[in-house]
């Protein structure tokens, strides 16, 4: 799913305060008075009553103490964080004011696009409570849902930018590649995409760096650090290449220049295998402890940014592209319509799956939206929450977005653009 980051507030309930009852003070009746005689009443034989002070109702400090003990365990509950997240409806929003295309190839736009984002708060006892129980827009996740497996807290931001960053390169690969534009990546290294706690890489890696040799050898894709790792012994030493990139606090992938760093192989867990290289699964013989990727270099004929700020996750690709096409053919290709789209997209146009689509669409219609466009997978989900107001659209594709867009009245580039180069 795609996230927003946004600063974390906690609400404390207000105090409740007892009020202090006083008695009232009373003065003796003084008799007499400088120069006067006092007039003393006969005593007839019986005793006037005497009061010996005042009793009071107990109910109000009972109150009081029921109220602040109230509040003490409020208090408590919102102070204690739990292992479980919120997913909340986020922000809807344009997408073109982030793309920047080559003046010459701008267009004004006649629509909105929207790029949609859910908000992914952890609990405290209290919220948990809430959201739980009081709110039919969001849904509660545990720590084990939201994070997977392999991922740990402190690496779940990072990782939600790389998608990003991710995102943005596919989505400007799709959409050049759906133009008539010769679009083609380099392997550039093997990206750290997650570290494991108290692993060799721990002490001296980062998620987002990029490793490109291992005791010399090249390590252009994430199989080719595999096989350079294999036959290693556990305790030696091993001298890694790493591109020292870096995400920015906004989430902006940084490149930096490449070091040397040495680090000394452990002994691989009980049970880790290597897969997916083509070969058999195989147990490695040292052990590095992160996850690799193959790190995508891409060197577009148009230059196209993409400024997402403080937002995670790889949603956005569909939306991103769509924007991204809408720029460089006119700017109709939705014709004054308001249209949100959430799903993955790879440089090959198909769309994938992703999270929070419930939530998500709670957001569009908030922001006015009036035709969604969501994964296969997702329809139910959109549905569940859709007015009859938004009309939701399965895809797989983006070919088949565009294709719906079309027979809705929008300009969608049937031909592909002549390739050119630009600035």
């Amino acid at each position: 799913m795609t996230w927003r980051r946004r600063k974390a507030r906690r609400r404390f309930p207000g105090s409740v305060a007892g009020s202090a009852l006083t008695d009232p003070s009373m003065s003796d009746f003084d008799a007499t008075a400088a120069g006067e005689a006092a007039a003393i009443p006969p005593n007839d034989g019986f005793a006037a009553p005497v009061s010996t002070g005042r009793s009071w109702p107990l109910w109000p400090v009972v109150l009081a103490v029921i109220g602040l003990t109230i509040a003490a365990i409020v208090w408590v509950l919102a102070s204690v964080t739990v292992n479980y997240y919120a997913i909340t409806p986020g922000d809807a929003t344009p997408v073109g004011p982030f793309i920047e295309v080559p003046a010459s190839l701008d267009h004004p736009l006649t629509g909105k696009i929207l790029l949609t984002d859910v908000y992914v708060s952890q609990l405290t006892a209290l919220s948990y409570l809430q959201y739980h129980f009081f709110s039919s827009d969001s849904e509660v996740i545990s720590a084990a849902e939201l994070l997977g497996p392999s991922t740990p807290q402190d690496q779940f931001i990072a990782q939600g930018y790389l998608e990003m960053a991710q995102a943005q390169s596919s989505a400007t690969a799709a959409a050049l590649s759906h133009l008539g534009y010769v679009v083609n990546p380099e392997n550039g290294g093997t990206l750290i995409f997650g570290i494991t706690p108290g692993s060799p890489a721990q002490r001296v890696l980062k998620v987002g760096q990029v490793i490109t040799s291992v005791d010399g050898v090249a390590t252009p894709t994430d199989c080719a650090l595999i096989n350079a790792l294999h036959g290693k012994v556990p305790g030696t030493p091993a001298s890694l290449a790493v591109e020292q990139s870096s995400l920015n606090g906004v989430g902006d992938f940084v490149p930096g220049p490449t070091v040397v760093k040495s680090l000394t192989l452990g002994t691989p867990p009980r049970g880790l295998s290597d897969t997916g290289c083509g070969q058999a699964p195989t147990a490695p013989t040292a052990y590095l402890g992160i996850q690799p990727q193959t790190q995508l270099n891409w060197s577009f004929p148009v230059k196209v940014t993409v400024h997402t700020r403080n937002i995670g996750g790889p949603s956005a690709g569909l939306s991103m592209t769509l924007g991204i096409i809408d720029k460089l053919t006119g700017g109709r290709l939705i014709q004054n319509r308001v249209v949100a789209a959430t799903g993955t997209i790879d440089p090959q146009g198909a769309v994938g799956d992703v999270g929070g689509v419930a939530e998500k669409t709670v957001a569009v219609e908030r922001a006015g939206a009036t035709i969604f466009f969501v994964p296969t997978e997702e329809l139910g989900a959109a549905e569940s929450k859709a007015t009859p107001a938004l009309h939701v659209y399965a895809v797989s594709s983006l070919d088949q977005a565009l294709k719906i867009l079309k027979g809705l009245g929008g300009n969608a580039p049937a031909s592909h653009l002549s390739t050119q180069a630009a600035p």
